[in-house]
């Protein structure tokens, strides 16, 4: 189906209700006692560690609810984990750890001498695993000349942020609502003739009232011919009558990102620019019905490459169709051609093929979407 801006009422603006309401709590022990249990074992990439360091403040807020600047959470194989921040967050690290439900000592720590101190009191001449993907090469170098042996872990905590929980599908929930809204709000502006500055702005701003803490990312708004770039920076050229409009946005709540891609056009379709987009919404459609437990995840990928290779743009399919999203926008699982793997029940990810044509335009079509046990 293809909105005609030209033929759309403005809506007035909604109430905050969607971003209002109480969401469902996170078990924050149970996400600890997991990552316990998974370095505890050999299906860890380096199952030879006494404890894992997280020092990735997103991994430390999805452990923990802590989202203060300053993080160090030590998770010991057995044992209550420790986590050190310093005097700036003291009332609010306990806060947020009691709302968050996680069982850890926390430690205030004025000197980075005193952490390692008490890393080395609860190891006793362990070994330390540091995640290979946030840990700089001096960090590690420099954890060893303080005396402690350590080993790079991959991933560890990142493969237990893939599989979202019902607290966490909430929040994603939300911040799609509240997207939505914005979006349907302010769509009607587009026949006045901002820039893609002036709209993206708006749509952000629509979205704030609603609830949202920050936008997902910066908003992509690429109008006529900008709309060939997959990942155009929003600037001032000036929306009008016969533009593709793509729009590319999100919302965010309690730290939770929606991601989101709509085009639009502005006035009555060519042809052309009608059979565009419904290949292109066509192959959205196929992806998005190929999503469901235990398939493998490069066949959304196909599912979408197949539809625009028919119409003979495959060619002009040129980033990967999807993205695991939640505190981070983008995440595991990853959807492309070559990607390993089977989807799993609690997987949220983005469906998003586009066809971009130089000169002429583009076209994408995005949603975000849950695996459950009977699809999606």
């Amino acid at each position: 189906m293809i909105r005609r801006v030209s033929d759309q009422a403005s809506p007035a603006a909604g109430p905050k209700a969607s971003s209002q309401s109480a969401w469902r709590p996170i078990d924050g022990s149970g996400r600890l006692l997991r990552l316990q249990q998974w370095i505890g074992t050999d299906r860890c990439d380096d199952a030879a560690v006494a404890a894992l360091l997280v020092t990735d403040l997103v991994n430390v807020r999805y452990l923990t609810g802590f989202t203060g600047s300053n993080a160090a959470l030590l998770v010991p194989i057995v044992g209550v984990p420790l986590l050190f921040t310093d005097s700036r967050y003291a009332e609010r690290a306990a806060d947020e750890l009691a709302a968050h439900g996680a069982r850890v000592e926390l430690r205030i720590s004025k000197t980075g001498k005193a952490q390692i101190a008490a890393i080395k009191g609860r190891l006793r001449g362990q070994t330390m695993g540091l995640e290979s993907s946030h840990v700089s090469w001096a960090a590690a170098e420099a954890w060893k000349a303080d005396g402690l042996d350590v080993k790079p872990v991959v991933s560890a905590v990142e493969r237990l942020r893939r599989t979202k929980d019902e607290g966490e599908i909430d929040r994603l929930t939300k911040a799609c609502a509240i997207a939505d809204e914005a979006l349907a709000e302010v769509l009607g502006l587009l026949r006045s003739g901002p820039t893609e500055g002036e709209f993206a702005k708006e749509l952000e701003r629509a979205m704030e009232r609603r609830g949202s803490e920050a936008p997902s990312f910066a908003t992509i708004v690429a109008s006529g011919p900008n709309a060939s770039r997959p990942h155009h920076a929003t600037g001032d050229r000036r929306i009008g009558p016969g533009d593709q409009v793509i729009i590319d946005f999100g919302a965010t709540v309690d730290g939770y990102h929606s991601d989101m891609t709509r085009t639009v056009h502005v006035g009555e379709p060519t042809k052309a620019q009608r059979r565009h987009f419904q290949v292109v919404r066509q192959a959205q459609a196929a992806g998005v019905a190929t999503v469901k437990a235990g398939v493998p995840i490069k066949q959304v990928d196909r599912a979408c490459r197949e539809v625009i290779a028919a119409a003979g743009w495959a060619d002009h399919f040129s980033h990967g169709t999807g993205h695991g999203i939640g505190l981070v926008i983008h995440e595991s699982p990853w959807i492309g051609s070559r990607v390993k793997g089977r989807l799993a029940i609690g997987d949220v990810v983005t469906v998003e093929p586009g066809v971009y044509l130089p000169g002429k335009g583009g076209v994408r079509v995005e949603d975000s979407v849950l695996v459950t046990a009977t699809g999606n």
